[in-house]
């Protein structure tokens, strides 16, 4: 496992690092080629950025 982040910068870039690595991967895929598992791990990666930005806000207040 990684490092627990505390810092509001180093989690900021953190989610940021990790919305980059999504839009790569969109750009990524061929559209004629994309299945069904695909779609699905896309939005599991959109799914554990949100529940990501969810902890760090708790941390913002």
């Amino acid at each position: 496992m990684g490092n627990a982040l505390h810092e509001k910068d180093s989690q900021v870039k953190y989610l940021k690092d990790r919305l980059n690595m999504f839009l790569e991967v969109i750009d990524s895929m061929d559209p004629e080629a994309t299945d069904l598992d695909d779609i699905d791990r896309l939005i599991q990666m959109i799914d554990d950025l949100e529940v990501k930005y969810d902890q760090f806000k708790g941390d913002w207040k």
